[in-house]
């Protein structure tokens, strides 16, 4: 099977990975619009939005790039993730990736994103920056 070429949006803020505990509301420093997402579990909350909205006592990991998979993809297709995470594993890139309805998203450590930018472009695909 030969993997998808796809293009990606590389989004202009620097994003946060935060974690709250199980049970966890939405704190109120939770930004109104913008990419965010909110994942519950039964161990935890995480949290993902632009790194200026989160105070310097929450945990998180600060300092991520945010890659967008152009979609919408139907879900029938396949790999379409795995193309994109493939050549960032074999470039030694550490991701961060969510998925919603339409697209998945996969974050990079800023400091990585030449390595992460230079192994998309050289698997084939395209990224709008």
């Amino acid at each position: 099977m030969t993997a998808p070429s796809l293009t990606l949006a590389l989004l202009p803020a620097h994003y946060a990975v935060a974690q709250l505990p199980a049970g966890a509301a939405l704190p109120h420093w939770w930004p109104a619009s913008g990419m965010r997402h909110a994942g519950w579990t039964d161990d935890e909350l995480s949290l993902v939005c632009e790194e200026r909205h989160v105070p310097d006592d929450v945990r998180c990991q600060r300092g991520w790039r945010m890659f967008k998979l152009q979609g919408p993809f139907d879900f029938a297709l396949t790999g379409i993730l795995k193309a994109v995470l493939d050549p960032l594993a074999a470039a030694g890139v550490g991701i961060f990736a969510l998925s919603t309805y339409d697209t998945d998203y996969v974050l990079v450590q800023a400091h990585q994103l030449d390595e992460a930018l230079s192994a998309l472009r050289g698997a084939g695909h395209r990224v709008e920056a």
